[in-house]
């Protein structure tokens, strides 16, 4: 789906179906130098059971005109500007990784718009070292080795996808590959400059999730903590055997534990 957002190009993948403003929307946000596509099974489920999505590429990533935005405080601003610029008003938001933090800004930023928050992999301060940083500002292919190294579980790394033949980080790699000639210098920046996850957490006003991996090493599910007791209303589900790359890694227990959870927050 193409359109406008304060003058500029927009891209969203709406999960097969034409988002319908009547409908309570889903808005899904990737992480560092990602784009929609890590959102593709989820999007697709909910998109056919009773909600709009809105799958979006920020700014300077995917189909989206750039610049790319430089704070997360932005990209929060940004999401809800582009659920504005289709119509929608009430909504659940979800984010991985950076995105996760852009959603939390959103739904801190959205009030009692905000139906739910969903928290894939993230944890209050998302620090980047700063030989990653450099890998990444000069477009050294080492900076997204080093990303699906740490991004993926153990059993991903070598070879546990269901389907034989899949190479589950292989895909991970080739998403991040698309972001390192542009935004995930920018991406990785803003991630580490962000100080403000705990003050948005406190002005959430709606139901939230965060969903952790136990294996994952870039947002270790011990330092969850701070992050769930400043939000009004949390619920803490740590996947088995699972990273940081949970939407790609596990789509069905991702998808199973978003669903179970908008279905409670609902009622």
């Amino acid at each position: 789906m193409k359109f406008q957002v304060d003058g500029k190009g927009a891209f969203a993948a709406t999960g097969g179906r034409p988002f319908d403003p009547a409908k309570p929307a889903l808005v899904c946000l990737h992480g560092a130098g990602m784009d929609h596509t890590v959102w593709t099974m989820q999007t697709r489920y909910f998109a056919h059971h009773g909600w709009s999505v809105l799958a979006l590429d920020l700014p300077g990533h995917g189909g989206s005109e750039g610049p790319p935005l430089a704070s997360v405080e932005a990209m929060g601003e940004w999401a809800r500007a582009a659920l504005a610029a289709v119509g929608g008003r009430r909504a659940a938001f979800a984010g991985h990784s950076l995105g996760a933090l852009a959603a939390l800004e959103a739904a801190a930023g959205a009030g009692g718009d905000a139906l739910a928050l969903l928290l894939l992999g993230v944890v209050p301060a998302m620090g980047v070292h700063p030989d990653l940083q450099a890998a990444a500002d000069a477009g050294d292919h080492r900076a997204v080795e080093q990303m699906v190294g740490w991004g993926f579980g153990r059993p991903m790394q070598i070879g546990g996808n269901r389907a034989p033949g899949s190479w589950v980080s292989g895909a991970g790699l080739r998403v991040l590959e698309r972001g390192l000639a542009g935004p995930l210098g920018n991406d990785l920046r803003a991630a580490n400059a962000y100080a403000g996850a705990l003050d948005a957490a406190a002005r959430v006003r709606c139901p939230a999730l965060i969903l952790a991996g136990d294996d994952d090493r870039m947002t270790p599910p011990r330092q969850v903590r701070p992050l769930a007791e400043a939000l009004p209303d949390p619920r803490v589900v740590v996947l088995p055997k699972t990273g940081h790359m949970m939407s790609i890694e596990r789509p069905d227990e991702t998808l199973d534990a978003m669903r179970d959870f908008l279905a409670e927050a609902a009622r």
